[in-house]
């Protein structure tokens, strides 16, 4: 997947389009895998916010999940229907509808868990167990730099 043909011999340059060739083959590989088990990647977000955070009212999961709020309630609706939620209504300072997980969801959350290691196994084949905590270890890093640059350019 690695575009080869990008012509430039700037190893800075060059590193930028390799982060990005291969969150494109990541994000490509989690959503066929996850599409094999009927989810999407909007679908594990919510999943994973509630395994991690617990109930959350239907407005606050797209905050918290990295939804967008526009798809949150078909979300919602796709996992209601396959049981992998439940809604709850709480009338405390005003109706609000509380989503929750099923243990139906939990179990589907883990195994998309399951196959997203699978897609890292693909992915890091070739590199050693050493080789793979040191990727981890600065891949957090540029991770952390660029939520610090984003958060620097929307101030």
């Amino acid at each position: 997947m690695y575009d080869r043909g990008s012509g430039s011999s700037s190893p800075s340059e060059q590193t930028v389009h390799l982060l990005a060739a291969a969150g494109r083959a990541a994000d490509a590989l989690m959503a066929e895998r996850l599409s094999a088990g009927g989810l999407s990647p909007s679908h594990q977000s919510v999943l994973r916010t509630l395994a991690e955070w617990g109930p959350h009212a239907r407005r606050d999961l797209a905050a918290q999940s990295d939804v967008p709020s526009a798809d949150v309630s078909r979300v919602v609706r796709d996992l209601l229907a396959r049981g992998l939620v439940q809604v709850m209504v709480v009338n405390i300072g005003g109706r609000h509808e509380v989503v929750t997980l099923t243990p139906a969801g939990a179990a589907a959350l883990t195994a998309a868990q399951d196959d997203m290691k699978s897609v890292q196994d693909v992915l890091l084949a070739s590199l050693t167990k050493g080789e793979r905590t040191q990727l981890h270890y600065l891949l957090r890093r540029v991770c952390a730099t660029a939520a610090r640059a984003g958060a620097a350019r929307s101030s």
